[in-house]
Protein backbone atom coordinates (compact mmCIF):
# COMPACT_ATOMS: atom_id res chain seq x y z
CA UNK A 1 0.00 0.00 0.00
CA UNK A 2 1.44 3.42 -0.91
CA UNK A 3 2.38 5.85 1.84
CA UNK A 4 -0.33 8.35 0.88
CA UNK A 5 -3.02 5.77 1.55
CA UNK A 6 -1.37 4.73 4.79
CA UNK A 7 -1.53 8.37 5.83
CA UNK A 8 -5.19 8.51 4.86
CA UNK A 9 -5.90 5.41 6.92
CA UNK A 10 -4.50 7.18 9.93
CA UNK A 11 -5.87 10.62 9.14
CA UNK A 12 -9.42 9.40 8.66
CA UNK A 13 -9.47 8.62 12.40
CA UNK A 14 -8.18 12.05 13.29
CA UNK A 15 -11.35 14.12 12.94
CA UNK A 16 -11.70 14.66 16.68
CA UNK A 17 -8.18 13.97 17.92
CA UNK A 18 -6.00 14.77 14.92
CA UNK A 19 -5.08 18.35 15.75
CA UNK A 20 -3.10 17.35 18.83
CA UNK A 21 -1.67 14.08 17.51
CA UNK A 22 -0.77 15.29 14.03
CA UNK A 23 0.64 18.55 15.33
CA UNK A 24 2.79 16.67 17.83
CA UNK A 25 4.18 14.41 15.10
CA UNK A 26 4.78 17.42 12.84
CA UNK A 27 6.59 19.34 15.57
CA UNK A 28 8.76 16.31 16.32
CA UNK A 29 9.68 15.89 12.66
CA UNK A 30 10.36 19.61 12.29
CA UNK A 31 12.59 19.78 15.34
CA UNK A 32 14.51 16.79 14.03
CA UNK A 33 15.27 18.83 10.92
CA UNK A 34 16.32 21.95 12.85
CA UNK A 35 19.86 23.20 12.57
CA UNK A 36 21.67 22.08 15.72
CA UNK A 37 24.65 23.64 17.40
CA UNK A 38 27.73 21.67 18.41
CA UNK A 39 26.12 21.32 21.83
CA UNK A 40 23.03 19.75 20.27
CA UNK A 41 20.90 22.85 20.83
CA UNK A 42 18.17 23.72 18.36
CA UNK A 43 18.40 27.16 16.76
CA UNK A 44 14.69 27.00 15.92
CA UNK A 45 12.70 27.63 12.78
CA UNK A 46 9.88 30.02 11.87
CA UNK A 47 6.49 28.65 12.95
CA UNK A 48 4.18 27.10 10.35
CA UNK A 49 0.68 28.31 11.13
CA UNK A 50 -2.13 25.79 11.20
CA UNK A 51 -0.12 22.63 10.58
CA UNK A 52 -2.00 19.63 11.90
CA UNK A 53 -5.39 21.32 11.97
CA UNK A 54 -8.42 19.80 10.27
CA UNK A 55 -10.46 22.04 8.00
CA UNK A 56 -13.53 21.65 5.79
CA UNK A 57 -12.74 21.97 2.10
CA UNK A 58 -16.14 21.20 0.61
CA UNK A 59 -19.61 19.92 1.45
CA UNK A 60 -21.76 17.29 -0.28
CA UNK A 61 -25.15 16.86 1.37
CA UNK A 62 -24.39 15.83 4.95
CA UNK A 63 -20.88 14.78 3.94
CA UNK A 64 -17.87 17.05 4.40
CA UNK A 65 -14.56 16.85 2.61
CA UNK A 66 -12.17 17.30 5.51
CA UNK A 67 -8.45 17.80 5.11
CA UNK A 68 -5.47 18.01 7.43
CA UNK A 69 -3.11 20.92 6.85
CA UNK A 70 0.51 19.99 6.24
CA UNK A 71 3.60 22.17 6.11
CA UNK A 72 4.12 21.31 2.44
CA UNK A 73 0.52 22.10 1.45
CA UNK A 74 -0.13 18.52 0.28
CA UNK A 75 -3.15 18.15 2.54
CA UNK A 76 -4.72 14.64 2.54
CA UNK A 77 -8.51 14.55 2.76
CA UNK A 78 -11.29 12.18 3.75
CA UNK A 79 -15.10 12.18 3.64
CA UNK A 80 -16.77 12.83 6.98
CA UNK A 81 -20.29 12.67 8.38
CA UNK A 82 -21.52 13.32 11.92
CA UNK A 83 -24.21 10.81 12.88
CA UNK A 84 -27.16 11.83 15.07
CA UNK A 85 -29.96 9.88 16.69
CA UNK A 86 -33.69 10.48 16.21
CA UNK A 87 -33.58 13.29 18.77
CA UNK A 88 -30.78 15.12 16.99
CA UNK A 89 -28.09 14.19 19.50
CA UNK A 90 -24.62 13.67 18.04
CA UNK A 91 -23.69 10.04 18.68
CA UNK A 92 -21.00 8.87 16.27
CA UNK A 93 -19.00 9.84 13.22
CA UNK A 94 -17.83 8.08 10.10
CA UNK A 95 -14.80 8.88 7.97
CA UNK A 96 -14.43 7.39 4.48
CA UNK A 97 -11.38 7.15 2.23
CA UNK A 98 -10.50 5.48 -1.05
CA UNK A 99 -7.90 2.74 -1.39
CA UNK A 100 -5.67 1.71 -4.32
CA UNK A 101 -7.23 -0.41 -7.04
CA UNK A 102 -6.94 -4.20 -6.97
CA UNK A 103 -7.09 -4.28 -3.17
CA UNK A 104 -9.51 -6.55 -1.36
CA UNK A 105 -11.04 -3.40 0.09
CA UNK A 106 -11.92 -0.67 -2.40
CA UNK A 107 -12.83 1.80 0.32
CA UNK A 108 -11.97 2.14 3.97
CA UNK A 109 -13.72 3.77 6.89
CA UNK A 110 -13.22 4.52 10.54
CA UNK A 111 -16.27 4.81 12.76
CA UNK A 112 -16.04 6.41 16.20
CA UNK A 113 -18.76 5.62 18.75
CA UNK A 114 -19.20 6.50 22.45
CA UNK A 115 -17.13 4.81 25.13
CA UNK A 116 -20.31 3.39 26.69
CA UNK A 117 -20.78 1.05 23.71
CA UNK A 118 -20.82 -2.73 24.28
CA UNK A 119 -17.72 -3.77 22.36
CA UNK A 120 -18.47 -7.49 22.29
CA UNK A 121 -21.63 -6.82 20.26
CA UNK A 122 -19.59 -5.23 17.50
CA UNK A 123 -20.86 -2.67 15.03
CA UNK A 124 -23.52 -3.60 12.48
CA UNK A 125 -23.64 -1.78 9.15
CA UNK A 126 -25.62 -2.24 5.96
CA UNK A 127 -26.99 -0.26 3.02
CA UNK A 128 -30.78 0.17 2.77
CA UNK A 129 -32.44 -3.26 3.04
CA UNK A 130 -29.27 -5.30 2.47
CA UNK A 131 -28.22 -7.77 5.17
CA UNK A 132 -25.82 -5.89 7.47
CA UNK A 133 -22.35 -7.10 8.39
CA UNK A 134 -20.88 -7.10 11.87
CA UNK A 135 -17.51 -5.40 12.40
CA UNK A 136 -15.30 -5.55 15.51
CA UNK A 137 -14.02 -2.53 17.37
CA UNK A 138 -10.28 -2.04 17.08
CA UNK A 139 -9.44 0.13 20.09
CA UNK A 140 -10.78 2.86 22.37
CA UNK A 141 -9.34 6.23 23.37
CA UNK A 142 -10.62 9.15 25.43
CA UNK A 143 -12.78 10.29 22.51
CA UNK A 144 -14.52 6.98 21.87
CA UNK A 145 -14.18 3.48 20.45
CA UNK A 146 -13.04 2.94 16.90
CA UNK A 147 -14.02 0.38 14.27
CA UNK A 148 -11.82 0.20 11.16
CA UNK A 149 -13.87 -1.12 8.25
CA UNK A 150 -13.12 -2.22 4.71
CA UNK A 151 -15.69 -2.22 1.90
CA UNK A 152 -15.52 -4.24 -1.32
CA UNK A 153 -16.00 -2.86 -4.82
CA UNK A 154 -19.59 -4.16 -4.77
CA UNK A 155 -20.24 -2.47 -1.44
CA UNK A 156 -18.77 0.78 -2.74
CA UNK A 157 -21.20 0.56 -5.67
CA UNK A 158 -24.04 0.07 -3.16
CA UNK A 159 -22.98 3.25 -1.39
CA UNK A 160 -23.22 5.15 -4.65
CA UNK A 161 -26.65 3.74 -5.53
CA UNK A 162 -28.18 3.58 -2.06
CA UNK A 163 -30.31 5.96 -0.06
CA UNK A 164 -28.86 5.46 3.41
CA UNK A 165 -26.54 3.32 5.46
CA UNK A 166 -27.83 1.84 8.70
CA UNK A 167 -25.37 1.69 11.57
CA UNK A 168 -26.32 -0.14 14.77
CA UNK A 169 -24.54 -0.25 18.12
CA UNK A 170 -25.48 -1.64 21.54
CA UNK A 171 -25.21 0.51 24.69
CA UNK A 172 -23.24 -1.18 27.46
CA UNK A 173 -25.66 0.03 30.16
CA UNK A 174 -28.72 -1.31 28.31
CA UNK A 175 -27.50 -4.39 26.41
CA UNK A 176 -31.04 -5.40 25.44
CA UNK A 177 -31.45 -2.22 23.41
CA UNK A 178 -29.84 -0.91 20.25
CA UNK A 179 -29.00 2.51 18.89
CA UNK A 180 -29.73 2.79 15.18
CA UNK A 181 -28.13 5.63 13.24
CA UNK A 182 -28.85 6.60 9.65
CA UNK A 183 -25.91 7.44 7.40
CA UNK A 184 -27.18 9.70 4.64
CA UNK A 185 -25.84 8.76 1.21
CA UNK A 186 -27.04 11.95 -0.44
CA UNK A 187 -23.98 13.58 -1.96
CA UNK A 188 -21.78 10.56 -1.24
CA UNK A 189 -20.94 9.80 -4.88
CA UNK A 190 -19.81 13.35 -5.65
CA UNK A 191 -18.01 13.65 -2.32
CA UNK A 192 -16.15 10.37 -2.66
CA UNK A 193 -15.18 11.24 -6.23
CA UNK A 194 -13.83 14.62 -5.11
CA UNK A 195 -11.85 13.16 -2.22
CA UNK A 196 -10.39 10.38 -4.35
CA UNK A 197 -9.38 12.78 -7.13
CA UNK A 198 -7.79 15.13 -4.62
CA UNK A 199 -5.79 12.43 -2.85
CA UNK A 200 -4.76 10.73 -6.07
CA UNK A 201 -3.24 14.02 -7.21
CA UNK A 202 -1.09 14.38 -4.10
CA UNK A 203 2.63 13.66 -4.50
CA UNK A 204 3.42 10.03 -3.77
CA UNK A 205 5.99 9.60 -1.02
Amino acid sequence: MSSIYLRLLVLSFLTLSSSAIFAQETVTEKHAADELTAEGLSMGQPPVDGVGLTYNKNKFGLWEQRCVKTAEGNDPCHLYQLLKDSEGTSVAEINMFSLPENNQAAMGATVIVPLETMLTAGLRFGIDTAEPKVYPFTFCTQIGCVARIGFTTAELAAFKKGTKGILTIVPAVTPNETVVLDVSLKGFTDGFKAVKAWNDALPKQ
